[in-house]
């Protein structure tokens, strides 16, 4: 589960709140696409313990493919630009 989704679940649940995709979207501290909270969701209602599991934090090694899919964006770019400098 996303570690911003399981804190808004906690304190949706703690505060006495029943949890829903709308209620978990509000109490987000950052972004999250939709399929995650909503996965998040399911996992929580298949298991309410979940929540008291202790916060996953992303590693540098999940940044990575997003860092070289950049790169090779960048890369692409480049190459678009010298092409059509070259006009």
């Amino acid at each position: 589960m996303h570690p911003a989704v399981q804190k808004a679940i906690a304190e949706l649940v703690n505060s006495g709140k029943t949890p829903s995709v709308a209620l978990t979207k509000a109490r987000l501290s950052e972004p999250v696409p939709m399929p995650l909270i909503i996965a998040g969701l399911s996992a929580f209602k298949n298991n309410p313990a979940i929540i008291e599991q202790p916060l996953t934090l992303k590693s540098e090694q999940d940044n990575r493919p997003q860092q070289s899919q950049l790169d090779r964006i960048e890369q692409k770019l480049d190459r678009l630009l010298t092409l059509l400098e070259k006009r």
